[in-house]
């Protein structure tokens, strides 16, 4: 906006002072309007110097002004004669103090020249050729200002001056109100502006800034204002919402209609009431829907299985509208001649638990025997602690546990050990359900199970004679009840003593172990050990892994750690990249050691691409830097499309960074999380095919994961997963929450296969066990294995043949593959390369995955029984479908019966073919009755060398 200064613009020149020779001039316009004009021309006259001051203008607060010039100035050549004197320009000064001064006190503001001159013969014609010249004025200090002209010998006339300064006018933007600006003094500068917001609006985050540039102009918003809850923006105020409206946060938009079962009575509502019987809880958003709790459950149902008791119920009819719903178990026991009931005590347990299921299922496990329990089962949502307790409604299931089988044996326990003996002792398990008959123990020499001897006796210790000397045996025990034999306790090895002198090879009476290094008995004169070869320089490559040997030309996993310098390990696998080739843009998650960052990679004849950097942080010790720069030695061998791929490292600077490719999306659990029921089943098994196509790669390479878990899988901006996490050591605590201590921190049992928790045993197998976890995490998009059971309860849960439900909306057919991947001997599960395969045949035909998990049609919608008969001597005293039954395959009795196989004897002769033909139709059951036959084929032919 631009500003005239009064004093001048009134009266343009009229207020000038002439000084020796400029001569005022009166005349009107084209519209007979007065203008005055002063001017000069003494041109033939030399040493000319003629002043014109104007009188005194006010700044009004401006600190920089603009004058404008209008003149005509005669050309010097086309003056009689010429003139040697005459002068083309003239010159303008200012004053900025109140009284007058001379004009040595003035100061030049600039020479003014014309762009346009008139020459004589313009005279005749009146051809008057009008110059405009602006000049700025700055910074000004005081509130006024005199302007003088000079000439110095030319021949002009001054038609117009016009000072004016330039001002930011008043502005109303994103309801902030800014008034008016004056600008700055200098001609880049910005003055900030705070705006104030208009009625019934805050300031959003910050308070509304704007900037007045030296041009007028407003620049560089930040901030807004936003109307206030229960108002909305309309013609640029706010207003009011109407009834049955409402606006709850400042940065929603309009007014919006109250949710369905509320109201709001009142203008400027922020939230709506919910109508009588109707509730919202604090955490639901504003326009969710006001909801109550649901019905009760129905079609509930118990089905006791000697102390233990499954609960199964259907979702009720009525869930509240909402979809929170969860239910909550209370356990009673039926007190004896009617003296009421009695809460459940802390030693019954609840799987997976008692509060809060969200299941439709539940376990109840360590009740008593013989006693009869109440269970009141009650459907919650997000509002029913906000209801009345007369409006929940409950169910009640009257149920009577069985005499049950003791539980198994704990802790088996080595006394003395001589070179064919070995004494072993026990504990009386820790749930008998009754009076301990008898035990029996069962043993047989280390990789020779399928030749073993049972040992019965009364007591809790026995001698076991007859052994061979220096050889270890496994040992289990296991209770016998009224109610029949509790289960096997784990395995435990046990070793008898060598054959040699016992004075030179003796063991210390606290370990009684035998040494594994001992290479054969000891000369009665020499001390006992063994010597190790030294080794050729080329054969210090060749290492053993997980029973696989490298040989050259065999592409083969190497263990790092078996480098004397691991220094030489990362070079060898790793390729160094030169720290001017990358960039780091951004933070994107921190390590154990250190910031995980991203940015371009550019390296010769190669495009730039993004990359993940993970850095090494400072101060580190050496040991560190090699257990960081440990994972690029194995990442470095792996070279497949779904492993995750080792650009480099970075080791010749600081700080030492490890270079990998950029997976957009993240780990695959949060990935899940954050998208949850947005996949097709397609998308999901393409997901789980890719994971199991690069461990079958890891596999085949000889590489034990050991870690494998959604976490640790990475998901690309196309949807593939890629397999990471390859720097971790893992040790077994003796801890009863028993998880793996790594560098990168710990690994939750609740992924790892039971023998890698007992024994340690890590191979593909158990790897295979964790694959089946993992497909569990993807088809109930990153849910909790096991939710919040304690590691403890995971382990007896898993040891005692009970399996993850199946997800909700998952196919059957992975179901089952999942439940195969779970089996309790490791030989039993599928390799990768068979999961790659039945994933495949799934993805070509699509309509295999139709059939869904259905609840009510499993044995348990919570965990799943999944255990194989342990056949012993009395398995062929079975009937057939006490067999299937057993294997929990009793649904097809009637169909071994119709086709002819009526006795376990010809039971153990069947076939694949022979089970498709009886009807027998799911691969899944198909290969777990092919199993348990394999299993009862192996004790017939070997059952004479069973001892009892």
């Amino acid at each position: 906006q631009t500003c005239f200064l009064p004093v001048l613009y009134a009266l343009s020149l009229s207020t000038c002072v002439p000084n020796m020779h400029w001569e005022e001039i009166g005349e009107v316009d084209e519209d007979y309007a007065p203008i005055h004009t002063y001017q000069v021309c003494r041109v033939l006259e030399p040493n000319q110097n003629n002043w014109l001051h104007t009188g005194w203008t006010q700044t009004q607060g401006a600190q920089r002004v603009f004058i404008e010039l209008k003149f005509t100035l005669r050309d010097c050549s086309s003056l009689p004669g010429g003139s040697g004197t005459c002068k083309e320009t003239f010159n303008m000064y200012y004053y900025e103090k109140r009284e007058m001064a001379g004009e040595a006190r003035y100061a030049k503001i600039d020479t003014i020249a014309a762009d346009e001159s008139f020459t004589e013969l313009d005279l005749g014609d009146r051809i008057m050729k009008l110059n405009t010249e602006v000049r700025d004025l700055g910074p000004l200090t005081r509130k006024g200002f005199y302007l003088a002209f000079q000439d110095l010998g030319a021949c002009i006339a001054l038609v117009s001056v016009r000072v004016f300064y330039k001002r930011c006018p008043l502005l109303v933007r994103s309801l902030a109100r800014f008034p008016d600006t004056i600008p700055g003094s200098e001609a880049s500068q910005l003055v900030e502006v705070v705006g104030r917001c208009v009625n019934n609006s805050l300031a959003l985050d910050e308070a509304p800034r704007m900037h007045c540039s030296a041009e007028g102009e407003w620049l560089v918003p930040i901030g807004k204002c936003v109307c206030q809850p229960g108002f909305e923006e309309v013609n640029g105020t706010c207003q009011e919402c109407g009834p049955g409206f409402y606006r709850s946060l400042l940065q929603a938009g309009g007014c919006s209609k109250c949710p369905p079962h509320s109201w709001a009575r009142e203008s400027g509502a922020r939230v709506c009431s919910c109508e009588p019987a109707y509730y919202k809880n604090p955490a639901d958003p504003a326009n969710m829907a006001c909801t109550r709790p649901p019905s009760a459950p129905r079609n509930a149902i118990s089905n006791v299985n000697e102390t233990s008791v499954f609960l199964e119920w259907s979702v009720p009819v009525e869930t509240g509208g909402r979809k929170d719903v969860r239910y909550n178990i209370l356990c009673r026991r039926v007190l004896p001649e009617g003296r009421g009931l009695e809460e459940c005590g802390a030693s019954v347990r609840f799987l997976p638990r008692r509060v809060g299921v969200a299941n439709t299922s539940v376990m109840v496990a360590d009740l008593q025997s013989h006693t009869n329990y109440s269970f009141l089962l009650d459907a919650v949502n997000g509002v029913s602690l906000m209801a009345n307790d007369h409006a929940r409604q409950y169910v009640t299931l009257n149920v009577t546990t069985n005499q049950a089988a003791p539980s198994p044996v704990s802790l088996v326990r080595r006394g003395a050990s001589g070179r064919s003996s070995i004494t072993v002792s026990w504990a009386e398990p820790d749930r008998p359900n009754g009076i301990i008959l008898e035990y029996e123990t069962k043993y047989f020499e280390k990789e020779q199970e399928s030749s073993y001897t049972i040992i019965k006796s009364q007591l809790t210790e026995m001698v076991v004679e007859g052994l061979k000397p220096s050889s270890a045996y496994i040992f289990q025990v296991r209770a016998r009840t009224s109610a029949g034999y509790g289960a096997f306790s784990r395995r435990f090895e046990f070793q008898t003593s060598p054959s040699c002198d016992y004075y030179f090879c003796i063991t210390t009476q606290q370990h009684q172990l035998y040494m594994e290094s001992f290479a054969g008995c000891c000369h009665p004169y020499r001390r006992c050990g063994y010597s190790k070869a030294k080794q050729d320089p080329e054969e210090e490559k060749m290492h053993f892994h997980n029973g696989l040997i490298k040989y050259p030309g065999l592409r083969t996993y190497i263990d790092p750690l078996t480098y004397e310098d691991p220094n030489q390990a990362v070079h060898e696998f790793a390729q160094e990249i030169d720290v001017s080739s990358i960039s780091i843009e951004r933070i994107i998650g921190a390590g154990e050691f250190g910031e995980v960052c991203s940015g371009p990679l550019r390296l010769p004849g190669k495009r730039e691409f993004q990359v993940a950097i993970k850095t090494l942080k400072a101060g580190y010790s050496e040991q560190q830097r090699r257990d960081f720069l440990w994972e690029a030695s194995i990442m470095g061998q792996f070279d497949h499309p779904n492993i995750i791929h080792l650009e480099g490292v970075i080791t010749k600077s600081k700080p030492v960074m490890i270079i990998t490719e950029y997976m957009e999306n993240g780990s695959l659990d949060s990935f899940l999380k954050k998208n949850d029921g947005q996949f097709t089943v397609i998308q999901l098994v393409g997901m789980l095919r890719g994971i199991a196509s690069g461990m079958r790669y890891l596999s085949e390479m000889g590489y034990v994961h050991r870690d494998l878990a959604a976490r640790n899988i990475l998901v690309n901006s196309n949807l593939v997963c890629k397999v990471s996490d390859f720097g971790l050591s893992r040790v077994l605590e003796d801890d009863p929450e028993a998880e793996y201590t790594t560098r990168g921190g710990k690994i939750p049992i609740r992924w790892t296969a039971p023998e890698a928790i007992a024994y340690r045993k890590f191979t593909s197998a158990s790897d295979v066990w964790s694959y089946g976890i993992v497909m569990w995490e993807v088809m109930s998009y990153g849910e909790r294995p096991y939710w919040e059971m304690s590691n403890q309860d995971v382990i007896k849960a898993v040891d005692e043949s009970y399996r993850l439900p199946g997800p909700m909306d998952c196919p059957e057919a992975l179901y089952l593959l999942m439940m195969d991947c779970w089996q309790r001997e490791r030989s039993t599960r599928p390799k990768f390369d068979e999961i790659v395969g039945v994933l495949d045949k799934l993805i070509r035909n699509p309509s295999s995955l139709k059939k869904l998990v259905n609840s009510s049609h499993r044995v348990s919608n919570l965990l799943v029984e999944h255990a194989s008969v342990e056949v012993d001597h009395t398995t062929l005293s079975q009937s057939v479908g006490d067999w299937l039954d057993s294997i929990k395959m009793g649904r097809y009795t009637e169909l071994f019966m119709d086709g002819g196989f009526s006795s376990l004897e010809t039971v153990a002769q069947m076939t694949s073919e022979d089970l498709r033909q009886v009807g027998v139709n799911l691969a899944g059951h198909q290969k777990k009755i092919i199993t348990n036959i394999q299993e009862m084929r192996v004790h017939i032919i070997n059952k004479t060398t069973v001892t009892i």
